[in-house]
């Protein structure tokens, strides 16, 4: 007896249908990919033929001697120390300034005093760059490693804070008169109404401090660190190593592509009504 061809049409349907549901990420997927590929192929021809049109190639390491410089730094475990090392000090700075920036932001934006009180200060301190903190982190922390923590958590901690501050400041007041007509107290109008109506700006600023984060733990390692992937591509460029500076650089940049991604994930979780 023929076996029924349902079971194949059925898959293929069912495969139709989520490339029909998925077909804006598959082109995003498929543009990025062909993107990545013609700067590879760029970058190649560039270093090959050592362009000199103002910007010079001549020393610049070609895609084959970083690929060649990463698969010997993949069996070393010093550059994987490194790694792990940097990892660890976002981690730390970056927890730290979650925890102590959104619900300071949550506070001074329901409460005018402590913002009137405590803004001034963020503000100046704010736009003091990381690399200027060195100094003064080196002098207020005993060790290097608190200091370089310091100086993560100053990063990350800013953006964090503006954007709840944001967040805060476009609660629709009528939801908060509602709360309050139908007896709710201050604890459960900040628990339901200012919370989840600050959250798409909370995630925001968590993003955005996650990559100022890694600007300034970056910045921190090469001045004053021993260890990590910042101070690797530092004592790379001491030691005229072109390949180790581009396979640190490269690096940097796909660690902090991935913890990006990871607070992303991480808001489409606790926003489902944000999902698409």
């Amino acid at each position: 007896m023929p076996t029924p061809a349902l079971p194949a049409r059925s898959a293929s349907a069912m495969a139709a249908r989520w490339i029909k549901l998925n077909k804006e990420r598959i082109r995003a997927l498929l543009l990025g990919t062909i993107s990545l590929l013609l700067f590879l192929v760029a970058w190649h021809f560039l270093t090959k033929y050592r362009v000199v049109f103002f910007v010079r190639f001549t020393n610049v390491p070609s895609p084959l001697a970083v690929h060649a410089s990463f698969v010997k730094a993949i069996h070393d475990p010093h550059f994987l120390m490194h790694i792990a090392l940097s990892c660890r000090r976002i981690f730390l700075g970056f927890s730290l300034a979650a925890l102590i920036g959104v619900p300071l932001g949550l506070v001074m934006g329901r409460f005018k005093l402590v913002h009137e009180t405590i803004f001034p200060v963020a503000e100046v301190l704010r736009p003091i760059p990381a690399i200027a903190w060195v100094p003064m982190a080196i002098m207020l922390w005993p060790t290097n490693e608190q200091s370089i923590v310091f100086i993560t958590f100053l990063g990350s901690f800013f953006p964090i804070l503006v954007n709840t501050l944001h967040g805060m400041s476009l609660v629709d007041p009528v939801l908060v008169r509602a709360a309050q007509c139908l007896g709710a107290q201050e604890r459960a109008i900040f628990r339901e109404v200012y919370f989840p109506a600050s959250l798409p700006h909370i995630f925001t600023g968590l993003t955005v401090g996650m990559g100022v984060a890694w600007v300034s733990l970056i910045a921190a390692e090469m001045i004053s660190g021993q260890y990590g992937i910042g101070y690797f591509t530092w004592e790379a460029y001491s030691l005229v190593q072109y390949a180790d500076i581009a396979l640190g650089m490269i690096t940097i940049g796909v660690l902090g592509l991935a913890s990006s991604l990871l607070v992303r994930a991480i808001g489409k979780l606790v926003m489902p009504w944000g999902r698409t």
